[in-house]
């Protein structure tokens, strides 16, 4: 495929056509063609300064896969926002919020530190007819809009790339076809299969269909969903391990320890994702890594990552599309993440499941709220966080038991017999914290009940367990985020 770097854009009024007022809706028709033109960026900076340039515009050979009905975005989520805009009037065309493997990096110790990383990124959006402003915004970490990036775009700009569809790439379209435009189009991509393993590849993505459609609100809308799966064979099976020295010829380069958390696995080969998927609308993009390791990731409106043979998987492909599809927060706040003070104290999050609180009279979740819950909701905190520490101490104790076992030559019999002891032991510390949830009288109860955004004090969730905060057994998102990710099916399909 032919690439440019440089991009010529005719920015000129002398061919806008004038736009209609700001008062009357967004007709598609008046300015848009049924095509998806992807725009291709790099983001670049650290934890103080952040700069888009462009890379290059390509026209997919495929139909832009949103709602025609549905231009501007109501949800308010996302730490960035692309808009079109009218130049001539300033008219809002079409606005998305969204999220970065960047902003998720500058929150990290390196770029504390001042280093700076390059990310490419891109954003599908409806072909316009005619020039029209492109605008990114970034909501800062008081939740102020700041401008960052503005371009024309003209579709008549010869440097345009006029994409074919992808040669090598095999589509395993699993449920009833429609209108791209009235479904929720959702692409899951191979990631470490080789060519003798597309048998399983078939077999996995046929078993996460089932997943997902066991799981609200998918179940109930079945109707409303596409699910594409996505196939083209890597050199090798799996994916990089690099605290274990081993990295592997894959199609898309994802790796654990991404942001240098060992169970993030992520990728920055975003033109190989583009390029494989460019022959198939998407409005929500997986990748799914044939590994047995637990792991995975996700981010608001740019992809999801799970693996597919893991007793958790499961659960992380659900957790995982929270993320990227309904821009959920994570509710967590125990485990070891790679960000630093992700939500400042006294700002609202614009996750739509954490709140800071900020007034109890007002919550953010407040039409869901079971009545006579206080707020904050007491939950026994204190009890739930001594949990962990044990287990953890548990587990170092058996580790450096069986660690000892192998440096000394002991024999293989002993070393299983370790083996199962660790293992009975993690499952032992994980069903306590089940039944803590599962029997919790507060269960069932909307409230705001602090811990969450992987801060103990200040961030609160809406429910003591969720699959946005806790794995280990079959789950239902919470209200709230059911919620939520309801109201993106609609927004896509209705």
């Amino acid at each position: 495929m032919k690439k440019h770097r440089s991009l010529l854009l005719l920015v000129t009024l002398l061919f806008v056509i004038p736009c209609l007022s700001a008062q009357e809706k967004v007709s598609f028709d008046e300015y848009f063609l049924d095509s998806a033109l992807r725009v291709d960026l790099f983001h670049t900076g650290n934890a103080t300064t952040e700069e888009y340039t462009l890379d290059r515009l390509v026209l997919q050979p495929t139909p832009w896969a949103g709602n025609p009905d549905n231009l501007i975005d109501p949800f308010n989520n996302g730490r960035y926002e692309v808009r079109l805009l009218c130049p001539a009037s300033g008219k809002l065309l079409f606005s998305q919020g969204y999220d970065t493997y960047f902003g998720e990096y500058k929150t990290t110790t390196p770029a504390i530190n001042g280093v700076k990383k390059n990310y490419s990124e891109s954003i599908i959006v409806p072909l316009p007819k005619n020039p029209v402003k492109m605008v990114i915004s970034l909501y800062d970490r008081e939740n102020k809009a700041k401008e960052i990036f503005s371009a024309t775009i003209d579709p008549k700009d010869y440097t345009i790339i006029k994409e074919k569809a992808p040669e090598g790439v095999k589509l395993f379209p699993l449920l009833p076809q429609g209108d791209v435009h009235k479904k929720v189009d959702i692409v899951v991509v191979g990631e470490g299969y080789t060519a003798v393993e597309e048998e399983k590849f078939q077999k996995d993505i046929a078993r996460f269909l089932k997943v997902l459609l066991s799981q609200e609100p998918f179940k109930s809308n079945q109707e409303k969903l596409h699910f594409t799966g996505v196939f083209k064979a890597s050199e090798e099976s799996g994916t990089d391990e690099p605290e274990k020295g081993l990295f592997k010829r894959t199609l898309l380069s994802t790796t654990f320890s991404s942001l240098g958390l060992e169970r993030y696995n992520l990728t920055e080969a975003n033109e190989a994702l583009r390029e494989v998927t460019s022959g198939v609308p998407y409005d929500a993009l997986y990748i799914m890594i044939n590994t047995s390791r637990y792991g995975g990731g996700g981010i608001y409106n740019l992809y999801s990552v799970f693996t597919s043979d893991t007793p958790a998987c499961d659960y992380v492909f659900l957790h995982e599309f929270g993320h990227s599809f309904g821009g959920l927060g994570d509710e967590y706040y125990t485990s070891s993440v790679a960000y630093n003070d992700f939500y400042p104290q006294g700002v609202e999050p614009r996750e739509p499941n954490l709140t800071a609180l900020l007034d109890p009279s007002n919550l953010k979740w407040k039409e869901l709220a079971t009545p006579g819950t206080p707020l904050p909701t007491l939950w026994e905190k204190e009890r739930f966080e001594s949990l962990g520490p044990l287990a953890m101490r548990h587990r170092e104790m058996a580790v450096a038991e069986l660690e000892k076992a192998k440096k000394s030559g002991a024999s293989p019999k002993k070393i299983a017999s370790l083996e199962a002891k660790l293992k009975a032991l993690i499952a032992k510390d994980r069903q306590k914290n089940i039944d803590f949830l599962e029997k919790h009288p507060m269960r069932g109860k909307v409230g705001a009940y602090e811990g969450a955004g992987y801060a103990s004090k200040g961030i609160y969730r809406p429910m003591v367990d969720c699959i946005m905060f806790s794995g280990g057994s079959p789950k239902p998102y919470c209200k709230v985020c059911e919620k939520r990710v309801s109201e993106r099916i609609r927004f896509f399909s209705e």
